[in-house]
């Protein structure tokens, strides 16, 4: 697949700069691909549109402080993912002007990995500011807005944004289970290749529990609720083990052998989220949905509204 499929014009107006008031009063784009038909709706609307045997799974990660400003040079680090010594790997800018053997305040840098990549030591808990995506310029009044209600398992850099438009009442009119992915690097890196599939993939950490498996491998109808999710899901009907790391990457032409249905937020061009969705419910067809988003004026990205994929 060429990249540029993946391509499409977004007015910058928009990229959500904040959540909505009430995470389920968001809007809701439900595309039936049976029917070929698109229906606008709200969140709060979501249970009369699956089916009553739909087993919704949902990423209960939580999103750490990851966020670490630095004074001299200013700049940050961004913590990605905790390794099994201590250590965590990490992103730092100004990459180009730090050293290893650096302390800066909380951080030791141990080791350059290449691409703004480092090693690094915490001395202390992750204490830095919430890690929001780079096309959010407005300040977050409440860090919470950027977890999901149900997240629980501490080692994500980003949020599984699909999630964060449920609340505890929602969720109680649903039969859910939770798995867990720690978003990194992977989630939001942009594609480097101009082949789709020629894009490197460094894995994310997951891990479910074998009652949870048994009920999603069993279930007459699975909604995964994101892409973290489906990476989990479709991992694990590989026979991938229940704990370890996915380096799956999914692009048009994939089989899908659990995932039924999708819930989804809009994702940025030339992503790997974008490639997936398209996986899922084609190139051609996500194409026409994001147009009529576009000119329905649906919200974009993190903040934004969601999709729902039938």
């Amino acid at each position: 697949m060429d990249s540029r499929e993946l391509e499409y014009d977004l007015p910058p107006e928009l990229i959500a700069q904040r959540p909505v008031a009430h995470r389920d009063s968001s809007r809701l784009l439900v595309y039936d691909r049976s029917a070929g038909e698109v229906r606008d709706r709200q969140f709060a609307d979501l249970v009369g549109e699956l089916a009553p045997e739909t087993l919704v799974v949902v990423n209960d990660t939580r999103v750490i402080a990851a966020r670490i400003p630095i004074e001299s040079p200013r700049g940050e680090v961004l913590l990605l993912e905790q390794r099994d010594d201590g250590t965590w790997e990490a992103l730092a800018r100004p990459s180009r002007r730090l050293r290893p053997g650096r302390r800066l305040g909380d951080v030791e840098l141990l080791e350059h990995l290449g691409d703004g990549r480092w090693v690094v030591r915490l001395h202390g808990e992750p204490a830095g500011l919430v890690p929001l995506p780079p096309y959010i310029t407005e300040p977050l009044d409440d860090p919470e807005r950027y977890q999901t209600v149900y997240a629980r398992e501490l080692g994500s850099a980003a949020a599984p944004t699909a999630g964060l438009h449920f609340t505890p009442e929602l969720l109680a009119r649903l039969d859910v289970v939770a798995v867990t992915l720690h978003v990194g690097l992977d989630t939001f890196r942009p594609l480097q290749a101009e082949v789709v599939e020629d894009h490197r993939i460094h894995g994310e950490r997951y891990a479910v529990q074998a009652e949870v498996w048994e009920r999603i491998r069993s279930a007459e109808r699975v909604l995964a609720v994101g892409t973290t999710t489906v990476r989990v899901l479709e991992t694990l009907a590989r026979g991938g083990p229940l704990a370890g790391r996915t380096e799956l990457f999914i692009t048009p032409g994939f089989q899908f052998e659990r995932v039924d249905a999708l819930l989804t937020n809009f994702h940025l061009p030339r992503s790997t989220l974008l490639a997936l969705v398209m996986a899922f419910a084609g190139v051609d067809e996500i194409r026409r949905v994001y147009a009529h988003a576009i000119a329905e004026r649906y919200r974009f990205y993190s903040f934004g509204d969601a999709m729902l994929i039938l």
